[in-house]
């Protein structure tokens, strides 16, 4: 089986010398895809993760609970339908499906933001507020910093505007 060098070996175990820092084939080097899936879905991390503060410190639940399900249901919603687009040939369905996404995304969190106003309380209604704004921006610097949609994990094109 083919052994590779690891690039943090030193230079005599490079020339063979030693056989500590090689790697086998089956041996795996960090996989930079699975960071970027992390990435691309730290905004609902983040929702996931503010839980047992909410809790703990005894801030509004119903307000959490209404904010983090409308933020993880419109999430899922929109990878559907930018997933649904991608498979879509004309340019003016697709381009219907990601207006309509878009649209329905923030309908759908206002409205829970007001449900849980008036649900529970005004503070439930600032906690689904606070909390949805805080996905948010870090839902828009993911997609800035894995430099492309941020639901699909493509790369946006290097080159330039195709005129044909």
């Amino acid at each position: 089986m083919p052994t590779r060098i690891s690039p943090a070996c030193p230079a005599p175990a490079r020339e063979g010398r030693s056989r500590a820092c090689a790697l086998s084939a089956t041996d795996s080097l960090p996989d930079l895809e699975a960071d970027v899936v992390f990435l691309r879905y730290l905004d609902v991390c983040l929702v996931l993760a503010t839980a047992p503060f909410v809790l703990v410190a005894g801030m509004p639940t119903l307000g959490y609970l209404v904010g983090a399900g409308a933020w993880i249901l419109t999430r899922a919603g929109t990878a559907f339908v930018h997933e649904r687009a991608r498979r879509v040939g004309d340019a003016k369905v697709k381009a219907g499906l990601h207006v309509a996404a878009m649209m329905g995304r923030v309908w759908i969190v206002a409205l829970a933001v007001i449900l849980a106003r008036y649900a529970g309380s005004k503070d439930d209604g600032i906690m689904a507020a606070a909390l949805v704004l805080a996905a948010f921006t870090v839902y828009l610097v993911m997609s800035f910093v894995t430099r492309g949609d941020p639901l699909q994990g493509r790369p946006r094109s290097q080159g330039s505007p195709s005129t044909s």
